[in-house]
């Protein structure tokens, strides 16, 4: 079927939205009315309507749907009417370009009699490929006379994209399709919608935290039990990420489709305005991937493509905003065309299978780095050092806190729950008591800078950090100082970020400060004598000198009853518990050593994260203009792998600064400190075994590329019309070139995840295996998407023909529609991995367990 002769048919619910925003305009030389702000108002097309245009713009297709006309007073009268007040905001969060955007929704006018009105679709056809209907429950939903022909026809079986902001289960509309036409329907709903409706999915913790909590809501929430039924589910997750729900009768597998450096809801800030219709321009970038896949025998193969066409769309759309002026063209049809220099491809946007599993301790043990990765945590974290967290997390959720960069998904979680509290109270006007937090880690482990980063990214300007160590305070009289000193700042008019150090050090005994500390946190006052005194609004972040963990700090740790009844006895005496009452939150701080020999797996890539900071801002002139740190393999494998740091993130600091580097060009091992100088940090001997461990798998890039290019110049020397410079030997190719092979070789861990294998160094030369075809196919589509995001970042567009010179593609297609030929050869590259490996001394086999729940053979996702 050619894309032309598709036609689709768009309908629904069906409002008008009335958009009003003021210009002030000073003028004292005219009329008197015009020194007043002057007020403009329009009318733009809602719901269905706007829909209908959408998908027309993403498909360029024949779609037909309802028309009202002119937005006269009649039809005012007649339909739903939304009013949003617009204001101009600046198109990225950092730029000086502005666009208007809706500062505030108004609310709905109703008809002045009856419900709102609905609108047949113009010249309707039964034989619509596809159908999408925009379902708001206004109506649409019960009236059958407006139902599209393809829709009420027994006889015909189309696509149907059922947009819904509440699945009603009881309308008639619902319970034709579920009877008719389930098997062939994609239900989409916004995942804010979801929640409103009383469904607890947590939203930016952590994209695992999401994904596994509406797994599980799925499972568990009676009402989701209709939407469950569900063939195709789709939920989009702000402008950052979407689940893709799919269920066919016995299991159901739930992927999740997210971008690694934003949370949900972070791309758009509350000084960036907001946008309707972003759910509808989802729909449409779904359609469009649809609609290109129609002559497949598989009909919906192209849901992963809409899903990211979708998510990219839509980022489009709320930048586009309504345009400098509200005249212009409104919806831009460029939103659904690529670019050179789009801020986002849909390559971009990663995948994951969710983990769907009942088991507690999968749910709290799934770490999408784990996943995402079939290289071993230490390959990951040597990537990390050398290049740089952006090149080698680029397919890994990371967050973002100021100066502070996290992957660990506890981390993440805890800094974010703190992110979400302090920012609640620094824009909640008339509280009158402080914000208590509570952060715990070893000495060293970065808990004030953790903390301070956090709030720093909040509001810089208004927050000023002061620092009090209760172990070097001698009375009370030095805490009421301390408080005296809050509360000039808060008079001031900024905002104190107060940490207590080892607040649980001793005074007149253990504990003895928390007491001190009560009225404060409960009435936000301090007494000096006879007098009371008001703090006023600041930040108190308590942290732990004695306790490294919050567990600890309550003896949760404790697994003897009566040493716990006598902890619990002194701890109520202290006050312990009351202190506990008044605290908001908590966080503890993972240091760069291991907490946990069986859970904490990933000590090992906060480490490395934590070194190439360091590196970049101790010795910047060690990292090279591609961002390569020049440093000895032997020395990162000893950094990375030693067992325990004696002063945790200051040693590691200690390390490089007793190094001798002010002059080298590289850091090796000859630089080190010496070894009774190693020994006041880190097991010396142990450090030093390990500068000469095995090579890892980046030190046989190289050999690998050579023997890939090998391979094609033997595979592909049929191929009269070859374009690429594999027609010559290695040493007479160009430097490019060869870069292109040594990324898809950097790739090959990653992508070997994906059909659930390992990649291992052995001894020998190992057993060569043969991929199944299923597993070539998913490798062969993941190779073309990753050679396609590069070809991207460097500028390269489609285009009919290859030309070097304009960087253009014939290939930058999606691989639906690439050539067979081109499909083979890329098949053919895959297909020469393993022997590839094997002669590298490489062995690809299943993965090994990550989790109790694998080791349980729990199923990661069915239902």
């Amino acid at each position: 079927m050619d894309n032309k002769d598709v036609k689709i048919a768009v309908t629904g619910d069906v409002c008008i939205n009335l958009m009003q925003w003021s210009i002030d305009r000073k003028c004292t030389r005219d009329l008197s009315w015009k020194n007043y702000p002057n007020v403009f108002r329009t009318f733009k097309d809602g719901e269905a309507l706007l829909l209908s245009k959408l998908v027309e713009m993403s498909t360029g297709v024949s779609v037909i749907a309802p028309q009202i006309g002119s937005v006269d007073g009649y039809i005012q009268d007649k339909v739903l009417v939304s009013s949003t007040e617009l204001e101009l905001f600046p198109i990225t969060d950092s730029d000086n370009n502005k666009t208007y955007r809706v500062k505030q929704y108004l609310g709905f006018t109703g008809p002045t009699f009856g419900e709102p009105k609905l609108f047949p679709i113009i010249n309707d056809d039964e034989n619509a490929d596809m159908v999408i209907i925009d379902d708001e429950n206004n109506g649409f939903n019960s009236n059958e006379d407006f139902w599209p022909l393809a829709l009420k026809s027994l006889e015909k079986s189309p696509i149907v994209l059922y947009k819904t902001n509440r699945l009603n289960c009881e309308s008639l509309l619902w319970k034709h399709i579920e009877k008719y036409h389930i098997e062939n329907t994609v239900v989409v709903i916004n995942g804010n919608d979801l929640r409103s409706k009383g469904v607890n999915i947590s939203r930016g913790l952590s994209w695992e935290k999401t994904a596994l909590d509406f797994v599980w809501q799925m499972s568990n929430n009676p009402k989701l039990a209709s939407l469950a039924k569900s063939r195709h589910l789709i939920v989009p997750l702000g402008l950052e990420g979407a689940i893709y729900y799919n269920n066919q009768g016995e299991t159901a597998q739930s992927h999740l489709y997210f971008l690694t450096n934003e949370s949900e809801g972070e791309f758009i800030k509350e000084s960036q305005g907001k946008m309707y219709g972003m759910t509808s321009c989802f729909v449409a970038g779904l359609a469009r991937a649809m609609v290109s896949g129609m002559n497949k025998n598989d009909k919906f193969i192209c849901l992963d493509d809409g899903i990211r066409e979708g998510m990219v769309a839509t980022q489009k759309y709320f930048m586009n905003g309504f345009g400098k002026t509200v005249e212009d063209s409104f919806p831009n049809p460029l939103i659904f065309e690529e670019k050179e220099n789009d801020f986002i491809y849909k390559e971009n946007i990663q995948d994951v299978l969710i983990r769907n599993t009942s088991n507690p301790n999968c749910q709290g043990c799934w770490y999408i780095i784990k996943d995402k990765s079939s290289n071993s945590l230490l390959e990951i974290a040597y990537n990390i050092v050398k290049n740089g967290e952006k090149s080698a997390l680029r397919f890994i959720p990371i967050a973002r806190f100021g100066n502070l960069k996290v992957v660990d998904r506890t981390e993440i979680e805890n800094f974010r729950s703190i992110k979400n509290l302090m920012t609640e109270y620094i824009y909640t006007s008339n509280v009158v008591r402080p914000l208590a937090i509570a952060v715990f880690g070893t000495p060293g482990s970065g808990k004030s800078f953790g903390v301070t980063e956090v709030a720093s990214s909040i509001a810089p300007e208004l927050i000023v950090k002061l620092d009090f160590n209760l172990s070097q305070f001698h009375s009370i009289s030095d805490l009421a100082t301390a408080f005296h000193k809050v509360r000039d700042l808060s008079l001031q008019g900024k905002l104190p970020l107060v940490f207590f150090d080892e607040f649980d050090s001793d005074l007149n005994g253990k504990l003895g400060w928390l007491k001190y500390f009560l009225a404060p946190m409960q009435d936000g006052t301090f007494r000096e004598g006879d007098s009371i005194h008001p703090i006023g609004k600041a930040i108190f972040v308590f942290a732990g000198g004695t306790s490294s963990t919050f567990k600890e700090f309550c003896g949760e740790n404790i697994s003897d009853e009566k040493d716990y009844d006598k902890f619990f006895r002194e701890f109520q005496s202290t006050k312990g518990p009351d202190f506990i009452s008044r605290l908001r939150g908590y966080v503890n701080i993972l240091g760069p050593n291991q907490t946990d020999n069986e859970w904490d797996q990933l000590f090992i890539i906060r480490r490395a994260m934590l070194l190439r900071s360091l590196i970049e801002r101790k010795t910047p002139y060690l990292i090279n203009e591609r961002g390569e740190a020049q440093i000895d393999y032997g020395v990162v494998c000893a950094l990375l792998k030693v067992g325990s740091y004696k002063h945790e993130a200051r040693s590691m600091e200690a390390i490089i600064e007793m190094s001798r580097l002010s002059h080298a060009k590289e850091w090796e091992q000859s630089h080190l400190p010496s070894k009774e100088q190693l020994k006041l940090h880190v097991d010396e001997e142990e450090f030093l075994r390990l500068l000469m461990k095995d090579t890892f798998f980046s030190e046989k890039i190289e050999t690998l590329a050579k023997d890939l290019h090998n391979s094609r110049l033997e595979n592909h020397r049929e191929l009269p019309d070859l374009d690429l410079p594999c027609k010559h030997y290695w040493e007479l190719t160009d430097e490019d070139y060869k870069e292109t092979l040594r990324s898809r070789v950097k790739n090959i861990p990653d992508a070997l995840q994906k059909i659930k294998y390992d990649l291992i160094s052995v001894k020998e030369k190992c057993e060569i295996i043969e991929f199944t075809e299923a597993e070539l196919n998913i490798l062969s589509v993941n190779e073309h998407k990753q050679w396609s995001l590069e070809k991207k970042e460097k500028g390269w567009v489609y285009g009919s023909i290859i030309d070097e010179k304009n960087k253009t593609h014939s290939s930058l297609v999606s691989w639906m529609i690439l050539p067979k030929e081109e499909k083979d050869k890329i098949m053919k590259d895959i297909k020469a991995w393993p022997k590839i490996l094997a002669d590298a001394k490489l062995k690809i086999e299943k993965m090994k367990y990550l989790c109790y729940c694998e080791v349980n053979g729990f199923d990661a996702g069915s239902r």
